[in-house]
């Protein structure tokens, strides 16, 4: 009875699993016949065999493919066993096993055949490899590989291209398959049904093909090609429109950051603080200093700069209104000038520390690159990444303000100094704590700006005359109207610049101001109290 029971198990695991192992070994018997045509046949002969592997199904099909139309195929002349170069420099080859992928070591290369390829194979084969991603699970491959299409069908794709359509679930990865194909039967078929197709669409390869239809000796081509243009130029000027916005909005948040500090020291002490943009600087060099500390980790670098340019541009701010601005209250003009001497002693004290030279700051992986809304329009990660820590600060700052005593405090003496003293307030240590607070808003500014722009001892002086202009138009102290005025005058200069140049904008801009400021002298959201009646 027990030899019948393990009899019938043993059946049982047959009938389970030697299908599975049947049509294991069937696959690899196959796949080496399919290698060993590939590696035999003519020229002529190994474009259907191209095919056939293409179309076997097998997950290993394209690596296969590829490797022959890199020269990378081959098989080792003594066992018959085909392999992929993974290294083909030296007099040894490292290699590995097409079938199996399992690294062979090193092989002198006088003992490898390598499947040879002309390039009439190699084009055909760019066609293939597309086709095998279209059929691939992961729809972002499949995409890809339709984007990829655009401009690069041949007849013989053309010909597949309609049951691919037809069997595509992804509507995406559909409307890029039939612009694909729309483009090939407008270039090289003159269809005019085709051109319908490509009405609207920011692809380039399609603009070209519309472009070469307008040449054409069918008026009925032409007249459906002009049409298609210019519904194409159309949305080509929105999609401008939305990036010069979008850069527009990248310069106000600069800005913001640049000013939203000093608004706050200005707003509280009536400071006019010409070394804030040295202040800027010294928070870039400080990213700088942490990517020196850290070599080869930006990001790391980059997240820790974020407290420490807040607190060295905050201790220098303090110590500049410890030893310089606290001896000048009530005279603006004298601190103007002594804060302008300073700002000049610092650049020459990092040109003499540092260096006279820019240095460059490395942008993280994470904040490189852009995020492509359409084949148009992509929008840049480090200026999106300075867009939100930009809000992110004013959101910070507008708690402080509304939500901590300090901020209480600020705006109680912002408003009427004596009276706040009266009721207690010291506003000797306001005066500090704010200074330095600006200053260390200044600081971020300036780890900002060190991911779009060189690191040197001029970056401030770029900043510092645009900073006041945002002050002034949005209202002292006001930080709201500093948000706003920022991102406005951000926008307004980006929107001038591409047809009067970039000095004339800036110009153009400080004459709105003065005119703006004339009929509403106190800026947009005017300081309220009796100290700014006064």
């Amino acid at each position: 009875m027990g030899i019948i029971r393990w009899l019938s198990q043993l059946l049982l695991v047959w009938f389970l699993f030697a299908p599975g192992l049947v049509s294991a070994q069937v696959e690899d018997s196959e796949a080496q016949q399919l290698l060993t045509q590939l590696a035999e046949s003519s020229f002529a002969a190994k474009k259907d065999v191209i095919n056939q592997i293409a179309g076997s199904g097998d997950e290993r099909a394209r690596g296969w493919l590829e490797a022959f139309a890199a020269n990378k195929l081959g098989r080792i002349e003594s066992s018959g066993d085909f392999i992929i170069v993974l290294k083909n420099r030296g007099r040894n080859w490292t290699v590995a096993s097409a079938l199996t992928g399992e690294n062979l070591g090193e092989l002198s290369r006088r003992d490898i055949d390598t499947i040879r390829v002309n390039n009439s194979l190699r084009n055909e084969l760019e066609g293939i490899l597309s086709v095998i991603d279209l059929k691939s699970p992961d729809k972002g491959k499949r995409l890809s590989a339709a984007r990829a299409l655009k401009g690069s069908v041949d007849g013989s794709l053309a010909e597949r291209l309609p049951e691919l359509i037809e069997a595509e679930e992804s509507g995406s990865v559909q409307a890029a398959l039939t612009e694909a194909l729309a483009i090939y039967q407008v270039e090289e078929l003159g269809d005019v049904a085709a051109v319908a197709v490509l009405s609207g669409s920011l692809n380039s390869e399609a603009r070209a093909a519309l472009q070469q239809a307008t040449r054409s000796d069918d008026p009925q081509l032409v007249s459906a090609a002009k049409i298609a243009l210019k519904s194409i130029e159309q949305k080509l000027k929105l999609n401008r429109a939305a990036e010069t916005l979008y850069f527009g909005l990248s310069l106000g948040s600069v800005l913001v950051l640049a000013a939203i500090g000093l608004a706050i020291t200005f707003g509280v002490m009536g400071v006019i603080n010409m070394a804030h943009g040295e202040l800027i600087m010294l928070g870039a060099y400080t990213t700088w200093g942490m990517q020196q500390l850290l070599p080869g980790q930006p990001g790391l670098a980059l997240i820790l700069s974020i407290p420490a340019g807040f607190l060295v541009a905050a201790m220098a701010g303090i110590a500049i209104e410890r030893s310089v601005i606290q001896h000048l209250k009530g005279r603006p003009l004298e601190t103007l000038l002594a804060t302008f001497g300073i700002s000049l002693i610092l650049q020459q004290l990092v040109r003499t520390v540092i260096s006279p030279l820019n240095r460059t700051v490395v942008t993280p992986d994470w904040m490189s690159g852009s995020v492509m809304i359409n084949e148009a329009l992509s929008l840049t990660l480090n200026r999106m990444y300075v867009i939100g820590f930009a809000l992110v600060v004013f959101a910070g700052l507008m708690l402080i303000m509304r939500k901590t005593r300090l901020g209480l405090e600020v705006r109680a003496v912002t408003q009427n100094r004596a009276m706040a003293r009266s009721m207690g307030i010291r506003a000797t240590r306001v005066d500090i704590l704010t200074f330095g607070l600006g200053s260390g808003v200044a600081g971020l500014a300036g780890v900002a700006l060190s991911q779009i722009t060189n690191v040197g001892p001029n970056l401030g002086q770029s900043y510092i005359i645009d900073s006041f202009m945002v002050v002034v138009f949005g209202g002292v102290g006001n930080l709201w109207g500093t948000l706003l005025a920022g991102l406005s005058l951000g926008t307004i200069n980006q929107l001038l610049e591409p047809w009067a140049g970039a000095v004339l904008a800036k110009i153009m801009v400080l004459v709105l101001i003065i005119l703006f400021i004339q009929k509403r002298p106190r800026g947009l959201f005017p300081q309220k109290g009796r100290a700014a009646e006064g």
